[in-house]
């Protein structure tokens, strides 16, 4: 799977449906940034939590945003590794090759792969 070619078609998909039902999606960003804002769990958790959501529902695309933002708040490999062990060890076999999925778009969106 390239990932960021993935990503690029489905922001692109996204940005279609986003003209079609712009209320919705505005509804959805506001939601988001809510959800996302640092308090009593910092953002980066936050966005661990969401990674594990996404492998537990298989969501490809969703890896692709969750793994990208936590790229982005300087996750370590490290840290990624045990996340993902605990979304096998709740979600067993499909949890597992769908965490192999997400340390593969971390190895991308950092180069690594």
């Amino acid at each position: 799977m390239d990932w960021n070619a993935f990503m690029a078609d489905i922001e692109s998909d996204i940005g279609t449906y986003a003209k079609e039902v712009p209320d919705t999606m505005k509804g959805f960003g506001v939601m988001g940034t809510a959800a996302k804002k640092s308090g009593a769990l910092e953002e980066k958790t936050k966005e661990i939590m969401a990674l594990g959501i996404a492998i537990a529902t298989r969501c490809d695309s969703c890896i692709g945003f969750h793994v990208r933002s936590l790229v982005r708040l300087g996750l370590t490999r490290e840290e990624l590794c045990e996340a993902l062990a605990m979304a096998t060890y709740m979600g067993g076999g499909p949890s597992m090759a769908y965490s192999a999925k997400a340390l593969k778009a971390y190895d991308t969106f950092t180069d690594k792969g």
